[in-house]
């Protein structure tokens, strides 16, 4: 029998801390429009995770959300303003932004939304130019 792997993480100020465990269902780097503007930066490094694998250890109060689509719930603490996660309901996953897990090995498998992208980068990953077929994307693919 073997442990499952858990990561501690944290918004900016730590007022929200969480527990994720077990492994990531991928990881990667999403180059929408709205993931930049969210995250104030050309590209949003992201890891999903299947919702019962996310615990909120300390400030749940101080947690804000806001809907800009049904696709898509983003969370930050009200206190610093700090990214903590997106919920994707119709995907049946979070995705817990990298940074915020710093305990966590980055290990990105896939580009996604490549097609918007605004800061081209030649990792050799695949460059998705929406999201995978299994994804509900087209699950076409773009040159590097």
């Amino acid at each position: 029998m073997s442990e499952e792997s858990s990561y501690q993480g944290r918004c900016f100020c730590g007022a929200v801390q969480f527990l994720v465990t077990g492994t990531p269902k991928g990881m990667g780097y999403c180059h929408c429009e709205s993931c930049r503007k969210w995250s104030a930066g050309p590209v949003n490094a992201f890891s999903l995770w299947d919702p019962e694998a996310i615990n909120i250890t300390a400030g749940a109060d101080k947690i804000s959300s806001f809907n800009k689509t049904p696709n898509s719930t983003r969370k930050w603490c009200s206190e610093c303003g700090g990214h903590i996660l997106t919920e994707h309901p119709t995907m049946n996953l979070i995705d817990v932004f990298a940074a915020s897990i710093p305990s966590l090995k980055f290990e990105p498998g896939v580009h996604v939304h490549y097609q918007e992208s605004v800061l081209p980068i030649k990792d050799g990953l695949p460059k998705m130019k929406d999201m995978p077929s299994e994804a509900g994307g087209s699950g076409e693919t773009m040159p590097e």
